[in-house]
């Protein structure tokens, strides 16, 4: 399952892209994000891994990223992997104007096991990754 996000961020590429690569900033925008471990490579640098900890709804979940390529604002990279989900998420910033930027997220879903069922779900999985995004935008706007 492959599908594509944008959203236009009132703010310039560079403040966006700052904010985004602030790893200390996903709490802001990540709903249900409670802990985020560093596994192994250099942090922030492709090879690197971290665990992820999301509590949603009293359930918590483990997610672990590896990072593909960190090359902002063209791209950000990873996979993020939890039991019977891959997903590989790439995230592109564009410079619309000088104080307006697009906030481009790609994201392919493959599923094994009890979880190929998720892919009927694919209605879910978009809108989460559009709050996520509504999130940051909602964030960066309000940043200073």
């Amino acid at each position: 399952m492959k599908y594509d996000c944008r959203i236009e961020i009132n703010k310039p590429i560079n403040k966006v892209v700052e904010l985004f690569d602030d790893p200390n900033n996903l709490h802001k925008w990540m709903d249900g994000l409670k802990s985020i471990e560093h596994l192994e490579g250099i942090k922030g640098e492709p090879g690197a891994k971290s665990k992820f900890i999301f509590e949603r709804k009293g359930k918590k979940t483990e997610m672990i990223e590896t990072i593909i390529s960190r090359n902002l604002p063209d791209e950000f990279s990873g996979t993020y992997d939890m039991t019977g989900v891959h997903n590989i998420q790439r995230n592109r910033f564009q410079k619309i104007d000088e104080n307006n930027t697009m906030y481009i997220s790609q994201s392919e879903f493959q599923f094994k096991g009890v979880m190929k069922w998720m892919e009927i779900m694919s209605f879910a999985f978009k809108k989460q990754t559009m709050k996520f995004m509504v999130n940051f935008k909602q964030f960066v706007e309000s940043e200073k």
